[in-house]
């Protein structure tokens, strides 16, 4: 994607809805993030896991906030003129993850607030759901964009 084609602030709009790609969870890769950093049983070790209240293995948290980034990032926010995050809120975990689920979701908009700085705070929600379509998490995440400068071409199928 050129430099060209990426979104400004002023491109967003609240009630937008950007949808990932996928990502497919292995056990060895639930297993290598587990062991690196969160290295409780029911993440590391197969038999305790199986013998435990998640009947088996499950991903850490943390490790699927990781692929939720990863899934946001390339798939809707290497689009945006991105400034910086500002706030990861709301984070909820709403089901397992599982070696051998496949991932995806969506980001909505839920505001875009201009300030004085050229900028704008872009809310949004992403949820996160496995191959049966079952949310696993939610979050809500506010970065700033830059806003379009003064003079800067509109996209050719913008007209405003």
């Amino acid at each position: 994607m050129s430099e060209a084609d990426r979104l400004w602030a002023d491109d967003l709009e609240a009630g937008q809805v950007f949808r990932f790609g996928t990502h497919h969870v292995t056990e060895d890769e639930l297993l290598d993030f587990a062991r690196t950093w969160d290295p409780q049983d029911f993440h590391t070790d197969k038999a305790a896991a199986e013998a435990g209240v998640y009947g088996g293995l499950i991903a850490s948290g943390l490790h699927t906030m990781s692929i939720y980034q990863k899934l946001a990032v390339t798939g809707v926010l290497y689009r945006w003129k991105v400034i910086a995050g500002k706030r990861l809120a709301d984070v909820v975990f709403l089901r397992p993850v599982r070696p051998g689920d496949t991932l995806t979701g969506s980001l909505t908009i839920d505001a875009v607030d201009f300030d004085d700085r050229n900028r704008a705070l872009v809310r949004s929600t992403s949820e996160v759901v496995n191959d049966a379509g079952k949310p696993v998490m939610r979050t809500v995440v506010e970065a700033y964009v830059h806003a379009r400068p003064a003079g800067t071409p509109l996209p050719a199928d913008r007209d405003d």
